[in-house]
């Protein structure tokens, strides 16, 4: 006999154009109502010789890993893996809620919040 176990990490669909566009535009506002730029104390020298603004311009640019969401249908019901750098890898994972899905805004928050 075969039982099949829902995996939150595993399959998923495809996400159509829309909901990519939806989904960024979420989470860019989240960041950006959530989030404020930390202060670069003025004399501060950076670490590669660079100037202040250089640094800081270089730091604005820079990706940061934070996490993976896998979308299953539903643009509120997303699975979440965080990345981790120590393994450079995606690692399933849970929402700061205990949950296994929820809102990319919840996945921005838990990763952010883990990270930072």
């Amino acid at each position: 006999m075969r039982m099949w176990v829902y995996n939150p990490h595993t399959g998923g669909k495809k996400v159509p154009p829309a909901v990519q566009a939806r989904t960024e535009r979420r989470i860019l506002d989240y960041a950006n109502n959530a989030y404020t730029e930390p202060d670069v104390p003025r004399g501060r020298v950076s670490p590669g010789g660079e100037s202040r603004e250089e640094w800081i311009e270089r730091l604005r640019n820079t990706p940061t890993h934070l996490c993976r969401i896998r979308y299953f249908g539903n643009e509120d019901r997303w699975s979440f893996a965080f990345y981790t750098y120590a393994h450079e890898k995606y690692e399933p994972s849970f929402l700061i809620s205990g949950e296994t899905q929820g809102t990319p805004e919840e996945a921005f928050e838990t990763s952010a919040r883990f990270l930072y």
